[in-house]
């Protein structure tokens, strides 16, 4: 695995090692030593799997609140998205600075988020399938999130967004979330 840090601090572009032969292939997506020995948490306790059935599909922007915020590493195991994270943490030089990715499963490319971070990705074809692993578990309660349009944000979506759930349609800005704080 090759870990290459993006602008945002603790924030990982990985890209995995796939050794192909007449049968097909084979890739490692998550090894403790070399989580380890990028300085990345390598206690993963949950692994979710996100469908979707459409492009255009958006989820997000996504958090969970300290005691409660999680580390993710996120992947395209079908498909395509476009993933976007934005890093929520007051003190850091990059605070409201956002990286976007795209994640597929032809590229292999993962991205290591780290806690305090939002996450959300619009597909970019249909039939997109993610996998997510967790270094802490869901805990209901802690969950917020930021309006994916948010112009402080200046997110540019590569297409329009053609599913959304009404929770996310609803999310406040990050000024409207920072304001109730």
């Amino acid at each position: 695995m090759r870990f290459s840090e993006t602008h945002l601090a603790g924030a990982f572009i990985i890209d995995v090692e796939y050794f192909a032969d007449a049968r097909g292939g084979f890739a490692r997506t998550f090894c403790r030593d070399e989580f380890t020995r990028a300085g990345l948490p390598a206690t993963m306790v949950q692994t979710a799997t996100s469908f979707n059935a459409k492009a255009g599909t958006l989820r997000g922007l996504h958090f969970q609140l300290p005691p409660h915020s999680q580390a993710k590493l996120v992947r395209a195991t079908a498909g395509a998205m476009y993933d976007v994270i934005v890093d929520l943490r007051p003190e850091s030089p990059t605070y409201r600075r956002h990286v976007a990715v795209e994640l597929s499963a032809k590229n292999r490319r993962m991205l290591f988020i780290p806690k305090q971070f939002a996450h959300g990705f619009l597909t970019l074809v249909d039939e997109t399938e993610i996998e997510y692993q967790f270094d802490e578990p869901y805990a209901p309660g802690s969950e917020g999130g930021i309006h994916f349009a948010d112009p402080d944000l200046g997110i540019k979506w590569p297409r329009p967004v053609e599913a959304i759930a009404d929770r996310d349609a609803a999310l406040p800005s990050l000024s409207q979330l920072a304001a109730v704080r």
